[in-house]
């Protein structure tokens, strides 16, 4: 009787549905550390601020990740209503190995860019359903206004290595506007 009880349980958590993310829905909070260490909340650490938030989920991932995260911090460094974050999503046994990945991605990120990092180790299965995952490559991209709701949503990986200039001019068009309504 036990067993059964802990079985169903064990179940019904392990299916809880997760419902894809929309424009328009708040964006569910992320507990982590940003790759400096200092520990974040999102969206509290972007109240007021219009952000890009570039998740990944594996390390093909980072290629299209850091393309747009880039492209994005050329074209907004200079304004103070918008930032951006790259978030790579790391589960399964690959969060045993926490403190190799970070420092790796330490080495690898200027440290004036390291606050622009959040390392997120666990609950990687229902952000991939809220963001409709199907590939290993994909940048999935979350613009949140300052208000922490979620206004714009895309996906891609990179071909030969271009990102999409329309949706990246949709997304700057869209940046703008939410920046101006502060």
């Amino acid at each position: 009787m036990t067993w059964t009880l802990l079985t169903l349980l064990l179940t019904a958590h392990a299916a809880d549905p997760v419902s894809m993310l929309t424009p328009g829905q708040p964006l569910p909070i992320i507990k982590s550390e940003y790759l400096s260490g200092r520990k974040v909340e999102l969206p509290a650490a972007i109240a007021g601020k219009v952000a890009l938030l570039a998740i990944g989920f594996s390390y093909d991932s980072r290629w299209a990740v850091e393309a747009w995260s880039n492209q994005f911090r050329k074209e907004f460094e200079r304004d103070s209503r918008v930032t951006w974050f790259e978030i790579p999503m790391i589960g399964g046994a690959a969060r045993l190995g926490k403190w190799f990945i970070d420092s790796g991605m330490r080495r690898g990120t200027p440290k004036q860019l390291q606050e622009n990092v959040i390392t997120v180790y666990g609950g990687v299965d229902a952000w991939k359903r809220r963001l409709g995952f199907e590939n290993d490559r994909d940048a999935h991209l979350v613009l949140v206004d300052s208000t922490g709701t979620v206004r714009w949503i895309y996906k891609e990986h990179l071909v030969q290595e271009q990102l999409s200039p329309a949706k990246f001019a949709e997304l700057t068009a869209l940046v703008r506007q939410l920046a101006e309504r502060q």
